[in-house]
Parts: C-alpha cells; sequence; structure tokens
C-alpha cells in the first residue's frame, strides 16, 4: 500500500502511528500468513517481495528500515505468521552510483575526443564500495553528459583516490577504444613524482609481477609471474635529502604497465616506501605525511581524433610542495 502522511497528523496511540507509517509515501505494507509461522523473517520476506533480493532485505533490516508490529527486527528473528510488516525500500546504492554531480573539477584541456583532468587527492575515481558518490566519475557525468553513452563514462586508468596529478578520459566509444589500444602498447607516458624513505640508486627498473596479497586482502604484492600480471616501472633519483632526521628521496618513476598500487609496491619491494604510505610503510613514518606521497606528474599520448603527440604537466600540489620544502629540497623543474 502507497499513500502519503497528512503533515498536520496527530497521533493519539501507537496504532494511529503505524497508521501514519504505512502512508507514508514508497511504504509497502503487508500481513504476515500462518503458512510463514516458524521461519526467519528474511526469506519470508524475501518470498514475499520478489522484486528485491535477500540480500538487499537484510541490509534494510540492519538499517531499521523494516517493522514488525511497530518494532524493529533481525533477519533471523522467527515470525509466528499474523504480523504486519511496514518496509521502506531504499534504492541499491550501486544503482544511483553512475548519476551526475556538482563538483569542481580541475580541467587541464577539454576537446570533443579527451578531457584531462588534474585530479586532487582524496577524490575516488569510480564509484565501489563506501564509495558510491562524490567521485571523479560522478562529477565527469556533470561537467559532459555525452559520457553517459560512453563505458566506465570515458576512464580508460585510475589513480589512487590519495593520488594527485593527471588522467585522461575518453569523450566518445571510439576514443576510449583508441586509448585503450596505446595503453596496451605502453605509448601512453606517464610520469609519476614520488618521495621515498631511504636512498635508492641513482637509477633503475623495477621488472615484478604484481596480485593480491596472499594473506592481506586489502593490499597487493610482487609475486611470481605465473600468480600476477607482469608489472615494470623504471625510476630516477632527482635528489636526496633528510625529513624527520631520516633520509629522503624524490625519484621520478615512469610506468610502461598499470597495476593496482604500482609504484607504491614496487618502491616498498626495493625496501624504499613511499613518504605518508599507511598501506606499505612503516606505520610510525606514516604520521609525517597524510597521505602517500606520489603526484601524477606528466603524462603523454596520440590524440585520438587527429594523431598529434600531445603532453600535459601538473604543477606539484600545495601539500606536496610543503613537503619538499620541509626535506630542504627544490621543486623539480
Amino acid at each position: 500500500m502507497i499513500s502519503a502522511t497528512p503533515a498536520n497528523a496527530d497521533f493519539s496511540s501507537d496504532a494511529d502511528f503505524e497508521d501514519a507509517q504505512a502512508q507514508e509515501e514508497g511504504v509497502l505494507e503487508l500481513f504476515l500468513e500462518p503458512a510463514d509461522c516458524g521461519q526467519r523473517l528474511d526469506k519470508v520476506l524475501a518470498r514475499h517481495l520478489p522484486s528485491y533480493s535477500r540480500s538487499r532485505i537484510q541490509q534494510w533490516l540492519e538499517a531499521d528500515l523494516i517493522s514488525v508490529d511497530g518494532h524493529g527486527a533481525r533477519a533471523r528473528t522467527t515470525v509466528l505468521g499474523d504480523e504486519r510488516v511496514l518496509v521502506r525500500p531504499q534504492a541499491d546504492p550501486e544503482t544511483l552510483a553512475f548519476q551526475p554531480e556538482a563538483m569542481d573539477l580541475p580541467i587541464v584541456h577539454a576537446d570533443a575526443h579527451i578531457v584531462v583532468i588534474d585530479k586532487p587527492a582524496g577524490m575516488v575515481v569510480h564509484p565501489g564500495a563506501g564509495n558510491w558518490s562524490g567521485t571523479l566519475l560522478n562529477g565527469l557525468l556533470h561537467h559532459f553528459p555525452a559520457l553517459a553513452k560512453v563505458p566506465r563514462a570515458g576512464i580508460v586508468h585510475r589513480l589512487d583516490k590519495d593520488t594527485s596529478g593527471l588522467m585522461v578520459v575518453a569523450m566518445s566509444l571510439e576514443a576510449q577504444t583508441a586509448l585503450v589500444r596505446q595503453l596496451q602498447a605502453r605509448t601512453v607516458r606517464r610520469e609519476y613524482l614520488a618521495l621515498v624513505w631511504g636512498s635508492p640508486p641513482a637509477r633503475g627498473k623495477i621488472e615484478g609481477a604484481i596480485g593480491r596479497h596472499p594473506r592481506d586482502r586489502v593490499r597487493m604484492a610482487v609475486l611470481e609471474l605465473g600468480r600476477a600480471k607482469p608489472a615494470l616501472t623504471h625510476y630516477e633519483k632527482l635528489a636526496e635529502s633528510r625529513l624527520d632526521g631520516r633520509a629522503v628521496s624524490l625519484v621520478r618513476c615512469q610506468l610502461e604497465t598499470g597495476r593496482t598500487h604500482q609504484i607504491r609496491v614496487h618502491m616498498q619491494s626495493l625496501g624504499f616506501p613511499l613518504v605518508g604510505d599507511a598501506l606499505y610503510g612503516k606505520q610510525h613514518l606514516a604520521q609525517v605525511f597524510p597521505r602517500q606521497a606520489l603526484h601524477a606528474w606528466k603524462l603523454g599520448l596520440i590524440h585520438p581524433g587527429n594523431g598529434s603527440e600531445c603532453a600535459w604537466r601538473s604543477d606539484l600540489p600545495a601539500d606536496f610542495a610543503a613537503l619538499l620544502d620541509a626535506a630542504g629540497m627544490a621543486r623539480p623543474v
């Protein structure tokens, strides 16, 4: 039953209040049957409400969006078969994930084929568990509504939430295909600046397959090639100094592949974790900087529309620049 509750309703009893609840817009009312007696509430509701999954109903129960005879209930509650149930359906966050949201986006370049964004630290790129809104994808759909017709809103590569810097987005399926092929061919030039603990060699190449950590599913790790995907990072040390009494080095990293957490994992595998990286570095050292000190500095590619070589550079964000100042390092040019 779906109806509206009067704004000036006067509830003189619990029964009156329950009746008013049942009349709220979008509230579903149902009465259980004798055949339901002795069964779990979530199973009974899943049968009575076939439009919704059992897991969704369980989430509503946990969020107190379902009442039984005017009281809260849990999935394991055993029903008697004559209860009155009120359900306030809520949309699945995943169904709302691909919605436009007004937000400021640092747009470096935009044309009919591509958009280049200078992503700030703290912004999630793509909706996912725990981040169904406020993502770069939501902002892109607001600024460029046509991206709703492009898979993943034109996103072809990602940056970690707390990594800042340049990203390219495709404005059409054709441009997206062209950029994906360039990424696969390793012709997209992606350079990062990272501040790491310690003093790595002047330059080097890190070739180590990256996959999900076998014991910690949040982390990635360098594994045997058969258990992970190939990954290749080139690095060069630009400067060395001290921070908080410890040696630190500014390194320029160039990616040939784009694995999850690639630079963070590769540098840590050599014994030089990123400053501020609470996931791959030492916890007490992570307090020096509130995020991993990693910035997507330069981006180069072949324009999918006209075939010209394009390149962009992003200035260091204020927090990263202040970190280098604290270490007495000159900012790269």
